[in-house]
């Protein structure tokens, strides 16, 4: 009696246990954490502490949990540029991301650099369209299958073609200026939807339940034939898209793919602001969320940061002078990226830098390579490096009024959306007509072709006189403009070269600082929007 007690006693645990499953089914859920453009802000919002404690103390309440980056974090800081992007995947090492893509920042320290970065990470960076053209063959992993809580999961990496002309463009190509690395890139698009697809169907052939793209995509800014919305809708056989490059935030968008299926996209901002929680849940569902209260931190990541900040800190804490006001990339009040579209303090104050440094008769600045804000107070080698993360030289070329013309209209081209190659300027005044369409053409690498028909910009004035299309004037900025037709601007390819090299942007800034306004910002640059030197018609 006793043994029959025992079993009876048994059995009905087992089926006390079995009853008892629903209520323990989030086990059985994968949680696929996530983030992009992280632009080594490693510290910054979130932080990479509470991001690795998050991960930890979730898989610790028995959740099966993956994690993936979207890419663009090794550069935007001075961690990331005095260490060439090395201290940041030290960091992300010690995180243990499963799945990494390049963003198009990814590049920035060169070719030699980038497969070095891709070496360091242990879990490698993946992409099934970026190619090496001399040999047809992809330099990375495309895809990854992840078996994880009884299922398997397809990741697949795909990176803007904007690259090409948003990092350094010269890097893909060789001393001749032709091509020998490319993304898949056509004016439609259709290359790269065809080479995704391939990927998918390889990734299901392999054995994969559900399918994820992991992109450098965006949305807002981002040419419409590369971005997200694009992708799902012109493919089938995917799950979702997190993407990233936009920096935006959404913890779900949808877009119908080529059978009709809703596709979630989600994106959680930039520097960690957000950490996107995308649950596939056991009956094949997705939930997506962006996390924001994340309180635990993990101590060895915090004291792995400190110890790859303490090697640069006595060069980081230089002083450079100071400001009374805040120095804005950033419209105050939305925190929308206004130099991507519209003007700023500091813009009116880099264009100015580069005007006065180089001694040219006017200056253009792109207003992707503005990035943080400068606050009140001392103006430290930190504060710029963090501010312009790029570490462009500067450059200055003779050309007509006509390319100078052309370049401020491809800046406005995409007026009111972000752009990148918006121009920031000095010594010049214009206006933008943004009830005029814009008749900007595009090679298949996003690259400046012509204007065809009537432009947006209006009344240039230069140094207080009306621009001459045939006269020529000496221009100051970066040679990621200039020179190497970065942002797609090619109209000044076989202009008179006059300087490029000699200084930094960082430099040619600190000079005008410390030189030029004796080290202290004066009141003509308080006004966050600027000096009105760009006056636009909406």
């Amino acid at each position: 009696m006793a043994h029959y007690a025992r079993h009876t006693l048994f059995t009905l645990l087992v089926m006390l246990f079995t009853l008892c499953m629903p209520f323990t089914a989030l086990a059985e859920d994968i949680i696929i954490l996530h983030t992009n453009d992280i632009h080594c802000g490693i510290l910054d919002n979130i932080g990479f502490p509470r991001l690795s404690q998050y991960k930890k103390d979730l898989q610790k309440a028995g959740h099966k949990v993956l994690m993936v980056d979207a890419g663009d974090c090794v550069q935007g800081a001075p961690i990331g540029k005095l260490s060439k992007g090395e201290a940041v995947v030290r960091v992300m090492n010690a995180v243990k991301y499963d799945f990494l893509i390049p963003g198009n920042h990814e590049f920035d320290y060169g070719m030699d650099q980038f497969f070095k970065l891709a070496k360091l990470q242990k879990s490698k960076y993946h992409s099934c369209n970026f190619i090496d053209l001399r040999t047809n063959t992809l330099p990375l992993a495309p895809s990854k299958i992840i078996k994880i809580g009884g299922k398997k999961l397809g990741f697949i990496g795909v990176t803007t073609p904007q690259t090409l002309n948003t990092s350094t463009p010269k890097f893909f190509q060789d001393e001749k200026g032709n091509y020998i690395y490319g993304f898949f890139e056509d004016e439609t698009g259709e290359k790269l939807y065809a080479q995704i697809q391939r990927t998918i169907d390889q990734v299901r052939k392999d054995g994969a339940e559900h399918v994820f793209i992991v992109g450098h995509l965006g949305m807002d800014g981002s040419l419409p034939q590369w971005a997200s919305p694009a992708i799902a809708r012109n493919t089938r056989g995917l799950d979702a898209i997190i993407d990233g490059h936009s920096h935006e935030q959404y913890a779900a968008r949808y877009e119908k793919d080529l059978d009709g299926k809703e596709i979630l996209i989600t994106q959680t901002g930039t520097k960690v602001q957000t950490v996107g929680k995308l649950v596939l849940k056991d009956d094949g569902s997705l939930v997506s969320t962006l996390e924001t209260n994340l309180k635990n931190s993990d101590k060895k990541i915090e004291k792995l940061i400190e110890k790859e900040n303490k090697k640069f800190e006595p060069l980081l804490k230089q002083p450079v002078g100071e400001t009374a006001f805040d120095i804005r990339s950033d419209n105050p009040v939305d925190k929308v990226r206004r130099v991507r579209n519209g003007e700023t303090n500091m813009g009116d104050l880099v264009a100015d830098a580069f005007k006065n440094v180089l001694d040219t008769d006017v200056a253009i600045v792109n207003g992707g390579s503005l990035r943080n804000n400068i606050k009140a107070g001392v103006i430290t080698y930190a504060s710029l490096l963090e501010a312009f993360p790029f570490g462009n030289m500067c450059a200055a070329v003779e050309c007509s009024g006509q390319v100078l013309l052309d370049a401020l209209e491809f800046g406005a081209s995409n007026y009111p959306e972000e752009r990148g190659n918006f121009m920031q300027v000095s010594g010049i005044t214009y206006t933008i007509d943004s009830r005029i369409p814009s008749s900007v053409q595009l090679d298949a690498k996003g690259n400046f072709v012509k204007v065809d028909g009537e432009y947006r910009v209006k009344n240039v004035m230069v140094n207080g006189k009306p621009l001459d299309l045939k006269a020529n004037y000496t221009v100051g900025g970066s040679n990621y403009v200039l020179k190497n037709g970065g942002d797609g601007n090619v109209m000044f390819k076989g202009c008179k070269l006059l300087q490029d090299g000699q200084i930094s942007d960082v430099d040619a800034i600190m000079e005008y600082i410390q030189n030029h306004l004796n080290a202290k910002i004066p009141a003509e640059y308080e006004a966050w929007d600027g000096q009105k030197r760009i006056t636009i018609i909406k």
